[in-house]
């Protein structure tokens, strides 16, 4: 299987943020985020595997600014690495003053998704190939954290 770059994976979104996406302060809302993550994530792993996939697990997510309405939310998604038949997918978002283009780091997260075929059983996805000093960094920080949510779920009762 042909091995893939970050580059081939990476995925931008922007949409403007409007009253039926926010709670009632005016900010958009998390679910509303979390979905847009989600959504953004897959098209970034879809893009790396070309096969269907779904998602495994969300690493922790923390909103450190608030979006309002009217601004712009951006999410920039890419693979960081590339496991059996799950890839780690980095998701950053951002708030765009429409007006002032001024831009603000408002969350970020990894997601794991899997590759899976009609039956809906994991299926080999390509390796990921690593260009740059930053992508072997982010490739080598992949792991780490792919140990610790899998020494996570081996904890949890069931």
């Amino acid at each position: 299987m042909k091995a893939k770059t970050v580059s081939e994976s990476k995925t931008t979104v922007t949409e403007v943020v409007l009253p039926n996406d926010a709670n009632t302060l005016g900010n958009i809302l998390g679910g509303r985020v979390m979905h847009l993550m989600d959504i953004t994530g897959a098209i970034a792993a879809f893009r790396h595997c070309r096969q269907q996939v779904v998602t495994a697990s969300v690493d922790s997510l923390h909103f450190l600014h608030p979006i309002r309405i009217g601004q712009l939310i951006i999410l920039e998604s890419f693979v960081t690495r590339a496991f059996q038949t799950s890839m780690e997918v980095q998701v950053e978002i951002f708030s765009e003053d429409p007006l002032t283009g001024e831009r603000q780091k408002t969350s970020r997260a990894y997601l794991t998704f899997v590759a899976v075929d009609e039956s809906g059983r994991p299926k080999e996805v390509p390796p990921l190939k690593t260009r740059t000093k930053e992508e072997r960094g982010r490739y080598r920080e992949a792991l780490r954290r792919r140990r610790l949510r899998l020494q996570e779920v081996v904890k949890k009762p069931s």
